[in-house]
């Protein structure tokens, strides 16, 4: 089973809103929310966490991400308070960002420390850089249009970023004077590429044919709208 997710939020809206967007990026993860009072006022409240650490924890461990300080507080009482605490795992990254990058790390299999660091990373914003570096030597490069209605939006990019797992490559998209990382999805969201665009897969490593023919494959998918 994959890595579970817990969403510690003061606001119960605002922790079942992130958990709605992180499933869509991650259909096959647990991702519990855990906002709010008992009362449906506005707090974090530890049996509320508690609970929702059990809920996620299917075998595999849970990640925390929290919205403030107090809910931090709140979120690491609640792990210390396990019979195992090194089955949880409480990360300080961005609360959006962060548990969009860890759902997506959770889907593609990867260890509980892989999907804290990948909420953690989120902090960086999924930066893009401009292309300037040559091409080595072994580079597969492709060339496609976009032809799905949402480009490379939330979930394309997460379609995109997951088909890579397991693979040896290293894979950038460019578009324009900007290029991202491939396995980032909020540096693919970043480039904003649109139906129509024109985008270059660049790929290097043993598996970088491998890894740019799944993306080809995705594309002629419209990555499954």
């Amino acid at each position: 089973m994959s890595v579970g997710l817990v969403i510690v939020s003061h606001s119960a809206r605002l922790a079942e809103g992130v958990v709605e967007l992180a499933q869509q990026m991650a259909p096959d993860v647990r991702v519990i929310a855990a906002g709010g009072l008992p009362d449906g006022n506005v707090g974090t409240d530890f049996e509320k966490v508690s609970a929702a650490l059990s809920d996620a924890n299917t075998g595999s461990g849970a990640v925390v991400l929290y919205d403030l300080g107090s809910a931090q507080m709140i979120a690491e009482l609640a792990v210390e308070s396990l019979g195992d605490p090194s089955t949880a795992l409480v990360v300080d990254a961005p609360l959006v960002e962060g548990a969009v990058a860890a759902a997506v790390a959770a889907q593609g299999g990867e260890p509980m420390a892989a999907v804290g660091r990948a909420a953690e990373a989120a902090a960086e914003g999924g930066e893009l850089a401009e292309p300037g570096a040559p091409a080595a030597a072994d580079e597969v490069r492709e060339e496609l249009e976009l032809t799905n209605e949402v480009g490379l939006h939330a979930r394309p990019a997460a379609l995109l970023a997951r088909s890579l797992t397991g693979l040896q490559a290293n894979v950038k998209i460019s578009l324009g004077d900007n290029e991202a990382d491939a396995a980032s999805v909020l540096g693919v969201m970043g480039l904003g590429a649109r139906q129509g665009d024109r985008i270059v897969l660049h790929a290097n490593g043993p598996d970088a044919s491998q890894a740019i023919e799944r993306i080809l494959d995705l594309a002629k998918r419209n990555f499954d709208e």
